[in-house]
Protein backbone atom coordinates (compact mmCIF):
# COMPACT_ATOMS: atom_id res chain seq x y z
CA UNK A 1 0.00 0.00 0.00
CA UNK A 2 1.58 3.01 -0.98
CA UNK A 3 0.40 5.74 0.90
CA UNK A 4 1.90 8.94 0.73
CA UNK A 5 1.42 10.65 4.54
CA UNK A 6 1.40 14.75 3.61
CA UNK A 7 0.36 16.72 7.22
CA UNK A 8 1.48 19.96 5.67
CA UNK A 9 -1.70 20.17 4.29
CA UNK A 10 -3.64 20.16 8.02
CA UNK A 11 -1.61 23.48 8.54
CA UNK A 12 -4.39 25.58 7.91
CA UNK A 13 -6.93 23.50 10.51
CA UNK A 14 -4.49 24.24 13.18
CA UNK A 15 -7.24 27.09 14.56
CA UNK A 16 -9.58 23.65 14.94
CA UNK A 17 -7.39 21.88 16.35
CA UNK A 18 -6.83 24.61 19.38
CA UNK A 19 -10.46 24.93 19.68
CA UNK A 20 -11.51 21.58 20.11
CA UNK A 21 -8.47 21.19 22.76
CA UNK A 22 -10.19 24.15 24.69
CA UNK A 23 -13.54 22.70 24.65
CA UNK A 24 -11.95 19.08 25.34
CA UNK A 25 -10.01 20.86 28.39
CA UNK A 26 -13.13 23.05 29.43
CA UNK A 27 -15.48 20.64 29.24
CA UNK A 28 -13.10 17.87 31.32
CA UNK A 29 -12.15 20.74 34.42
CA UNK A 30 -15.78 21.22 34.41
CA UNK A 31 -17.19 17.54 34.74
CA UNK A 32 -14.07 16.89 37.02
CA UNK A 33 -15.21 19.55 39.53
CA UNK A 34 -19.02 18.69 39.34
CA UNK A 35 -18.51 14.61 39.54
CA UNK A 36 -16.29 15.20 42.71
CA UNK A 37 -18.78 17.56 44.68
CA UNK A 38 -21.42 14.90 43.42
CA UNK A 39 -19.06 11.80 44.72
CA UNK A 40 -18.55 13.34 47.88
CA UNK A 41 -22.23 14.35 48.34
CA UNK A 42 -23.13 10.48 47.40
CA UNK A 43 -20.30 9.12 49.15
CA UNK A 44 -20.96 10.60 52.68
CA UNK A 45 -24.08 9.91 52.51
CA UNK A 46 -23.43 6.04 52.18
CA UNK A 47 -22.25 6.38 54.79
CA UNK A 48 -25.09 6.99 56.84
CA UNK A 49 -26.90 3.55 55.86
CA UNK A 50 -30.04 5.10 55.59
CA UNK A 51 -31.51 2.26 53.88
CA UNK A 52 -34.03 4.14 50.98
CA UNK A 53 -31.84 6.80 50.70
CA UNK A 54 -28.65 4.13 50.67
CA UNK A 55 -31.02 1.84 48.01
CA UNK A 56 -31.77 5.11 45.46
CA UNK A 57 -27.58 6.37 46.05
CA UNK A 58 -26.80 2.40 44.68
CA UNK A 59 -29.17 2.23 41.87
CA UNK A 60 -27.30 5.53 40.75
CA UNK A 61 -23.95 4.48 41.17
CA UNK A 62 -24.52 0.93 39.45
CA UNK A 63 -26.38 3.01 36.79
CA UNK A 64 -23.98 4.80 35.60
CA UNK A 65 -21.21 2.24 35.86
CA UNK A 66 -22.99 -0.57 34.85
CA UNK A 67 -24.03 1.09 31.19
CA UNK A 68 -21.53 2.59 28.71
CA UNK A 69 -21.19 5.81 28.65
CA UNK A 70 -21.86 6.33 24.92
CA UNK A 71 -25.33 4.58 25.70
CA UNK A 72 -26.02 6.96 28.12
CA UNK A 73 -24.91 10.55 26.21
CA UNK A 74 -27.57 8.99 23.77
CA UNK A 75 -29.96 8.33 25.83
CA UNK A 76 -29.90 11.17 27.60
CA UNK A 77 -29.56 13.92 24.44
CA UNK A 78 -32.62 12.00 22.53
CA UNK A 79 -34.39 9.95 24.82
CA UNK A 80 -34.52 12.29 27.94
CA UNK A 81 -36.08 14.89 26.29
CA UNK A 82 -38.97 12.70 24.76
CA UNK A 83 -39.97 12.16 28.84
CA UNK A 84 -39.43 15.25 30.30
CA UNK A 85 -40.94 16.75 27.27
CA UNK A 86 -38.26 19.42 27.40
CA UNK A 87 -35.04 19.65 24.80
CA UNK A 88 -31.93 19.53 25.87
CA UNK A 89 -28.59 21.49 24.23
CA UNK A 90 -26.00 19.16 23.40
CA UNK A 91 -23.50 20.89 25.88
CA UNK A 92 -25.80 20.43 28.62
CA UNK A 93 -26.48 16.63 27.88
CA UNK A 94 -22.35 16.44 27.47
CA UNK A 95 -21.68 18.28 31.02
CA UNK A 96 -24.91 16.34 32.90
CA UNK A 97 -23.85 12.59 31.61
CA UNK A 98 -20.18 13.38 32.07
CA UNK A 99 -20.96 14.47 35.58
CA UNK A 100 -22.53 11.95 36.86
CA UNK A 101 -20.80 9.16 35.23
CA UNK A 102 -17.58 10.30 37.23
CA UNK A 103 -19.51 11.18 39.97
CA UNK A 104 -20.52 7.40 40.45
CA UNK A 105 -17.15 5.98 40.20
CA UNK A 106 -15.67 9.32 42.59
CA UNK A 107 -18.68 8.29 44.91
CA UNK A 108 -17.29 4.64 45.36
CA UNK A 109 -13.77 6.60 46.07
CA UNK A 110 -15.01 8.78 48.80
CA UNK A 111 -16.51 5.73 50.30
CA UNK A 112 -13.88 3.13 50.02
CA UNK A 113 -11.24 5.94 51.33
CA UNK A 114 -13.14 6.67 54.25
CA UNK A 115 -14.14 3.10 55.32
CA UNK A 116 -10.25 2.44 54.84
CA UNK A 117 -9.56 4.39 57.97
CA UNK A 118 -9.04 2.00 61.10
CA UNK A 119 -11.61 1.86 63.46
CA UNK A 120 -9.71 2.73 66.42
CA UNK A 121 -8.90 5.87 64.64
CA UNK A 122 -12.86 6.97 65.05
CA UNK A 123 -13.04 5.41 68.49
CA UNK A 124 -10.17 7.70 69.60
CA UNK A 125 -11.58 10.96 68.31
CA UNK A 126 -15.01 9.99 69.43
CA UNK A 127 -13.19 9.22 73.15
CA UNK A 128 -11.85 12.59 72.52
CA UNK A 129 -15.58 14.03 72.27
CA UNK A 130 -15.34 14.60 68.30
CA UNK A 131 -18.67 14.37 67.17
CA UNK A 132 -20.21 14.23 63.48
CA UNK A 133 -18.81 16.80 60.99
CA UNK A 134 -16.19 17.90 63.45
CA UNK A 135 -15.03 14.35 63.50
CA UNK A 136 -15.07 13.54 60.12
CA UNK A 137 -13.38 16.98 58.67
CA UNK A 138 -10.80 16.97 61.87
CA UNK A 139 -10.02 13.29 62.04
CA UNK A 140 -11.31 10.97 59.46
CA UNK A 141 -10.85 12.99 55.86
CA UNK A 142 -7.37 13.98 56.64
CA UNK A 143 -6.36 10.34 56.72
CA UNK A 144 -8.80 9.62 53.61
CA UNK A 145 -7.47 11.89 51.64
CA UNK A 146 -3.68 9.94 51.06
CA UNK A 147 -5.25 6.74 49.74
CA UNK A 148 -7.83 8.78 47.76
CA UNK A 149 -5.56 10.94 45.82
CA UNK A 150 -4.32 7.98 43.37
CA UNK A 151 -7.60 6.62 42.43
CA UNK A 152 -9.33 10.41 42.06
CA UNK A 153 -5.97 11.36 40.10
CA UNK A 154 -6.54 7.66 37.42
CA UNK A 155 -10.58 8.58 37.20
CA UNK A 156 -9.90 11.96 36.48
CA UNK A 157 -7.36 10.69 33.43
CA UNK A 158 -10.35 8.56 32.30
CA UNK A 159 -12.39 11.51 32.52
CA UNK A 160 -10.19 12.98 29.77
CA UNK A 161 -10.56 10.11 27.52
CA UNK A 162 -14.34 10.16 27.91
CA UNK A 163 -15.24 13.31 26.83
CA UNK A 164 -14.08 12.24 23.09
CA UNK A 165 -17.66 10.59 23.41
CA UNK A 166 -19.72 13.59 23.36
CA UNK A 167 -18.56 14.30 19.82
CA UNK A 168 -21.24 11.72 19.15
CA UNK A 169 -24.02 14.53 20.08
CA UNK A 170 -21.85 17.52 17.86
CA UNK A 171 -20.39 19.26 20.86
CA UNK A 172 -17.26 20.51 19.41
CA UNK A 173 -14.48 18.95 21.29
CA UNK A 174 -11.30 17.67 19.43
CA UNK A 175 -12.68 14.18 18.16
CA UNK A 176 -15.37 16.56 16.62
CA UNK A 177 -13.76 19.36 15.14
CA UNK A 178 -11.02 16.35 13.64
CA UNK A 179 -14.62 14.85 11.85
CA UNK A 180 -14.90 17.89 10.15
CA UNK A 181 -11.41 18.10 9.34
CA UNK A 182 -11.47 15.12 8.02
CA UNK A 183 -14.65 15.65 6.22
CA UNK A 184 -13.08 18.87 4.26
CA UNK A 185 -9.26 17.09 3.65
CA UNK A 186 -10.33 13.45 3.09
CA UNK A 187 -6.52 12.70 5.59
CA UNK A 188 -8.47 10.22 8.54
CA UNK A 189 -4.87 8.82 8.82
CA UNK A 190 -2.92 12.69 9.34
CA UNK A 191 -6.20 13.67 11.22
CA UNK A 192 -6.47 11.37 13.83
CA UNK A 193 -2.61 10.52 14.22
CA UNK A 194 -2.53 14.17 15.20
CA UNK A 195 -5.46 13.78 17.53
CA UNK A 196 -3.99 10.85 19.14
CA UNK A 197 -0.76 12.71 19.70
CA UNK A 198 -2.81 15.74 21.71
CA UNK A 199 -4.19 13.46 23.49
CA UNK A 200 -0.91 11.35 24.44
CA UNK A 201 0.73 14.68 25.63
CA UNK A 202 -2.03 15.46 27.84
CA UNK A 203 -2.72 12.21 29.17
CA UNK A 204 0.74 10.61 29.68
CA UNK A 205 2.31 13.26 32.48
CA UNK A 206 -1.14 13.03 34.37
CA UNK A 207 -0.71 9.19 34.19
CA UNK A 208 2.67 9.81 35.46
CA UNK A 209 1.51 11.61 38.38
CA UNK A 210 -0.87 8.65 39.15
CA UNK A 211 2.02 6.02 38.97
CA UNK A 212 4.05 8.26 41.73
CA UNK A 213 1.12 9.37 43.92
CA UNK A 214 0.32 5.20 44.08
CA UNK A 215 3.89 4.62 44.60
CA UNK A 216 4.06 7.35 47.21
CA UNK A 217 1.34 5.71 49.23
CA UNK A 218 2.37 1.99 48.96
CA UNK A 219 5.92 3.63 50.69
CA UNK A 220 3.99 5.15 53.27
CA UNK A 221 2.03 1.93 54.23
CA UNK A 222 5.62 -0.46 54.19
Amino acid sequence: MNYVWDFGILAKYSHLFWLGLGWTIAYTIGTIILGMLIGLIVGMLRLRRIPVIDWLLIAYIETFRCTPLLVQIIWFYYAFPVVIGVNIPAHVAAVSVLSLYGGAFYAEIVRGSIESVPVGQWDAAKALGFRGWRLMRLVILPQALKPMMAPYVNQSVTQLKNTSLVSIIAVPDLVYNATLINADTYRPLEVYTIVALIYFAILFPSTLVARRLERGLTYDKV
